[in-house]
């Protein structure tokens, strides 16, 4: 039997559910776990593990209850008991919601996120929100409110963004699973460099409701809520909880979810994409998508490759989507002032009192130089070119293609590179669900992983091939540092 901190969320539910287990045994394995993890991940900035206890206190007795009287179990919520953490960009009533801007260090949320609230409804219990970039732009968890994030495989390098605090806590198994957002790679990313399961869902599924920075206009549709996890057979039913419109999300709509389990892969048209990037693919990323290939083709799909070089030139008409906005003001600058950082132009911002990320300084200097309403015409209509180019190419199957171009990079070696977003922002302009594989670790003890793509509304596809890859590379390798509770 794995250790608690190995197991998923719809294993532990039922066992206590079924009085295997108690659920203040399944939160004190987690937190112990996080807290001696945490000071050298950095992944959770703000707990709740008091809280979290007594909550778990409180299922206990509530399932001891209805065992005196008709131990009848079936009306408890499908997570009762289950622990998990949020992304901190996402609100969680009375914890920090600072989105690692400094001028929002004291901001606390009043209120919870949609997705959120339905998970607690479901009967998940929150243990603390993750770190995150700054502002969350980069794929490196890094700010002035609570520093760096570091990989729970290799302290030295990052952890991805901008869920980076997801991902570790994930990663390093003090998380059953968290909760991220999406808009250019940052469940994904993360996913793959700490080792985990990560599914950006269709545009639509789940209401971006309760984030902090919103996102309207193109933007807005790029954006999707989701889950990260150490078990694939989480997915699917973490997305059915979260999913449906709320009132508030208008570009929310309701979605029909089929069942992964009924996927057949023989047939399934598998597409594999060649010479879409600056840079070559790492030799451990390409071994591992060469296996994961073999071993759809081995269960009966049909592997075919196709070329997609004008992927190479995504990053800019990916940039103007980011910032194609309904009314208001985009960029970084903006949201430093909404924020409440007093500016009085790009100088101050770039040499002033706050000590900024270099992320965000290389963006604000990006946005300070001269672009023309025509030429914001040119890259928003080729985002949507690649965009139709990549839903073609998918077509009713899935797409492998790496989140990244390398395994885990070290602190700080991705500054300057925004060509490193293209494999996983090119999915995000077609709004189609992705889900971020692992498979195993690299000659060098680093995870390995490749994103499965599918058509939107096409969640379950994507988390079929999970399932199937999981049951042939066996999935998350928990970190062999990580100081797993072993109960």
């Amino acid at each position: 039997m794995p250790a608690l901190t190995e197991r998923s969320a719809v294993d532990l539910a039922a066992a206590i559910h079924s009085r295997k287990l108690t659920a203040s045994e399944v939160v004190e394995a987690h937190v112990e776990l996080l807290e001696q993890a945490n000071p050298r991940l950095n992944a959770v900035v703000a707990d709740r593990f008091e809280q979290a206890r007594d909550e778990a206190r409180a299922v206990d007795q509530r399932i001891a209850k209805i065992a005196l009287r008709t131990a009848n179990f079936d009306e408890l919520p499908p997570l009762l008991g289950v622990p998990f953490t949020v992304k901190e960009s996402i609100a969680l009533d009375g914890m920090p919601n600072t989105a690692g801007a400094l001028a929002r260090r004291e901001h606390r949320a009043s209120r919870t996120a949609t997705a959120v609230k339905r998970l607690i409804a479901a009967g998940a219990i929150p243990l603390g929100v993750t770190n995150i970039s700054e502002l969350t732009l980069w794929i490196e968890s890094e700010n002035p409110v609570y520093g760096r994030t570091n990989n729970p495989y290799d302290s030295s390098r990052t952890a991805g963004g901008s869920g980076g605090g997801e991902g570790a806590a994930v990663g390093s198994g003090g998380s059953v699973f968290g909760i991220g957002a999406d808009i250019g790679g940052s469940i994904r990313i993360p996913a793959l460099f700490c080792g985990v399961f990560g599914h950006k869902a269709s545009a639509g599924l789940i209401p971006n409701t309760g984030m902090w920075p919103s996102r309207s206009g193109e933007a807005a549709r790029m954006l999707a809520m989701g889950p990260l996890a150490r078990r694939a057979e989480d997915l699917m039913p973490l997305l059915r909880i979260m999913a449906g419109p709320d009132g508030q999300d208008q570009l929310a709509v309701p979605m029909e979810l089929d069942d992964p389990g009924e996927v057949s892969l023989d047939g399934l048209s598998v597409t594999v994409v060649e010479d879409s990037s600056v840079r070559p693919i790492g030799r451990d990323l390409r071994d591992a998508r060469e296996r994961a290939q073999g071993a759809l083709a081995s269960a009966g799909a049909v592997v075919r490759t196709v070329s997609l070089p004008d992927w190479r030139f995504a990053t800019l008409p990916f940039l103007a989507a980011l910032q194609d906005t309904e009314g208001d003001d985009g960029s970084v600058a903006a949201l430093l002032r909404e924020a409440g950082e007093p500016s009085s132009g790009l100088r101050s911002l770039l040499f002033g009192p706050v000590a900024h990320t270099p992320a965000t300084k290389l963006t604000l200097l990006a946005e300070s130089l001269p672009s023309g309403a025509a030429t914001r015409e040119k890259l928003l209509a080729r985002a949507r070119a690649l965009a139709d180019e990549l839903v073609e190419a998918i077509g009713d199957g899935v797409m492998l293609h790496p989140a990244q171009l390398t395994v885990a990079p070290r602190h700080r070696s991705t500054y300057g590179r925004p060509w490193l977003m293209t494999s996983s922002s090119i999915f995000n302009l077609a709004g189609v669900p992705v889900t971020e594989v692992p498979l195993g670790l690299s000659r060098h003890g680093l995870p390995v992983g490749v994103q499965v793509a599918a058509g939107h509304g096409a969640d379950h596809l994507s988390i079929a091939i999970a399932l199937e890859l999981e049951a042939v590379f066996g999935g998350w390798v928990p970190p062999p540092a990580a100081g797993r509770a072993g109960f």
